[in-house]
């Protein structure tokens, strides 16, 4: 079983349901199945593609994805998705991890795809090319027949599925391998955690390289039509008027684009009135804030915590969590939930042992969909994986009835007079500063403490924020002395990762590195 006989099985159950849809076009099933068909095809009598090969996929969001995804693993290869953000040095070091057989991608980035094929020596198909030709996409699927691949039914539950790489901001991109068996378990665990069904409409509005296993693969799985949204820049309008025009039922969104959409939708906008699950997770929300998101848009909220190695789902704060703290229960908006299914998540001392409720260690995740290691990197696979356990590198408490609550990550930590700080704590505090609309707090060099603590803050639309009074208010706001920033610098925005994270490494690099811009 793949993903592409997902595809295959929807099409015959319900060859006229939409599959497959962006601003500009739109699949049905049999059309999806027929065209995956040829393309896997077409890849093996063109191309060379044999079964393990990889093939490297590099544009922003449009449903091509979808076609490349399935008709990859028709083809009995393995996917790579790349985030078109990547700069040169990162997509260099992933050709040169993944060595792919071939690369797809559309005119837009046809100069860099070009550049970097030709320096790995892989044929290049482009996608919007016209004019036919041998790297034409639609020339190339047209000449595939339709057929069903005739590797198609030879994948193993233990054969790679994908490779999904990191972001980078912790050195050069990893690669997280996938098998068959991991997704295929994630992607049901996917789909009853976040309410999927064959009628549901799911609009990827985050790089598509990060939602193969969270999105595409629940979807294909059950029969769930699947949306991709332009994010080469988020603005909230076009947001709410894409979410109206496709009927999107579920979403997902990092928390700037969630506060953004709050802070300039109006209440009960009805362009969104057919969302009734959205997601959100990649960096914490500030409990007030959390509690108006709840107030304004109802009970259609899940947070959802993990990291790219567990397919992004370790934990899981339900609907029912975000109602009931609006109610009797308002601490559980400072937790990340509690485990997703079929996820084993500990918290740990330094030895591997599970501390006692309330204290602080170490997340790690245990299960049937974690990753296979990182690709052709034993090293770091040893590093973060020990005994069948994935280290996050994250510390967290746990409470006695399974809620994790994160406070930071391990690297975050701002040691001052042989002090630890987690910066969350004092993120929390500035996010319920009306003006701020991102916070990022991180630690400077500083000859006397070791170092200390600097908050780098950009305003909300419309507002302009006083460092003084952000020093005044930490203080009103009960944050004990010693957490207080000493340095509050204001910027226009917060440099972000290609998921759209802030980027914590890129902030701490302007005190350490001596790049003084945000």
């Amino acid at each position: 079983m793949n993903l592409g006989i997902a595809v295959t099985r929807n099409a015959r159950a319900r060859p006229g349901g939409l599959a497959a849809f962006d601003p500009r076009s739109q699949r049905t099933w049999a059309e999806l199945d027929e065209r995956t068909n040829r393309l896997a095809n077409a890849l093996r009598e063109k191309f060379g593609v044999v079964p393990g090969d990889r093939v490297a996929l590099l544009v922003h969001n449009r449903l091509e994805v979808l076609e490349v995804l399935t008709a990859t693993h028709k083809a009995g290869a393995v996917y790579v998705g790349l985030n078109f953000r990547m700069e040169p040095e990162d997509l260099d070091g992933v050709f040169e991890n993944a060595e792919p057989r071939v690369l797809i991608s559309e005119l837009e980035y046809a100069d860099e795809a070009r550049r970097v094929a030709s320096d790995a020596g892989v044929p290049l198909l482009l996608i919007g090319g016209g004019g036919g030709g041998d790297s034409d996409y639609e020339s190339i699927l047209a000449g595939g027949t339709a057929i069903p691949s005739p590797v198609v039914h030879q994948s193993m539950p233990s054969d790679h599925a994908c490779i999904v790489y990191t972001s980078g901001t912790t050195g050069r991109p990893k690669g997280v391998l996938f098998d068959h068996a991991a997704m295929l378990q994630h992607a049901t665990v996917a789909a009853i955690e976040y309410e999927i069904t064959p009628d549901a409409r799911y609009l990827i509005q985050i790089p598509h390289n990060s939602s193969v296993n969270i999105t595409m693969a629940p979807c294909l799985v059950i029969g769930a039509a699947v949306g991709f949204a332009d994010n080469r820049g988020f603005d909230p309008d076009t947001f709410a008027d894409t979410v109206a025009a496709s009927d999107t039922t579920h979403t997902f969104l990092v928390p700037t684009q969630l506060m953004r959409v709050h802070s300039q939708l109006r209440p009960h906008d009805p362009r969104l009135a057919s969302i009734a699950t959205l997601g959100y997770g990649s960096s914490p929300i500030a409990p007030d804030r959390l509690g108006e998101l709840v107030d304004r848009f109802g009970p259609v909220f899940l947070q959802l915590y993990g990291m790219a190695e567990v397919a992004s789902i370790g934990t899981l704060l339900s609907k029912q969590d975000h109602v009931r703290a609006l109610t009797d229960a308002p601490e559980l908006l400072r937790s990340c939930g509690r485990p997703s299914l079929a996820v084993d998540v500990r918290v740990v001392d330094d030895a591997g042992i599970d501390v006692a409720d309330g204290e602080r260690g170490e997340v790690i995740f245990g299960g049937p969909h974690l990753m296979s290691g990182y690709y052709r990197d034993p090293e770091r696979t040893a590093d973060a994986m020990r005994n069948g356990w994935m280290y996050s590198g994250d510390i967290a408490t746990r409470d006695a009835n399974g809620y994790v609550s994160i406070v930071d990550r391990m690297k975050n930590l701002i040691i001052r007079g042989g002090q630890n700080i987690a910066p969350t704590d004092i993120e929390n505090v500035l996010y319920q500063h009306a003006g701020i609309l991102e916070a990022a707090v991180v630690g400077a060099p500083d000859p006397t403490w070791g170092e200390r603590i600097v908050a780098v803050v950009a305003p909300q639309e419309g507002t302009t924020i006083d460092p003084d009074e952000v020093r005044r208010f930490c203080e009103a706001s009960g944050l004990a002395r010693f957490k207080r920033p000493e340095e509050i610098r204001v910027a226009e925005s917060l440099p972000k990762n290609a998921v759209g994270k802030i980027d914590k490494a890129r902030v701490r690099s302007m005190f350490w590195d001596g790049d003084r811009s945000v």
